[in-house]
């Protein structure tokens, strides 16, 4: 008989969204980049956003990260398009939260970071 523990399907899940983050070119012509690198294990990522009228309406990334890097920008690569300003302020205070004070993992549309959260 084999039983599925949860760290098997959050094992799984890390590796499914890890394996299937989007090829999603850098814009030509953004409103906003960010880049950010991870000292502890050298992760990069870089982003670029077009807005309209306060939504996100194009997005591109270079990821070069471990699995919970690809995982994250994965989840946010299949989700962003579409968030609004207010959408991206309140999931950057939810995962901030939740990895540094223990928070509740984001609701709505980012809620798969929550496979994030035992990590």
């Amino acid at each position: 008989e084999f039983t599925m523990s949860f760290g098997d399907i959050y094992n799984q899940k890390i590796l499914e969204y890890a394996g299937n983050l989007p090829d999603l070119p850098r814009l030509d012509a953004p409103d906003a980049s960010a880049r950010r690198h991870s000292r502890v294990c050298g992760s990069t990522i870089e982003i670029d956003l077009k807005m309209e009228d306060g939504t996100v309406s194009a997005y591109g990334h270079e990821v070069a990260t471990c699995a919970l890097g690809q995982t994250s920008a994965s989840i946010v690569a299949h989700n962003i398009v579409g968030a609004t300003a207010d959408e991206l302020r309140l999931v950057r205070t939810q995962m901030q939260a939740m990895l540094k004070a223990d928070g509740p993992p984001p609701t709505g549309r980012f809620e798969d970071l929550k496979y994030l959260e035992p990590v």
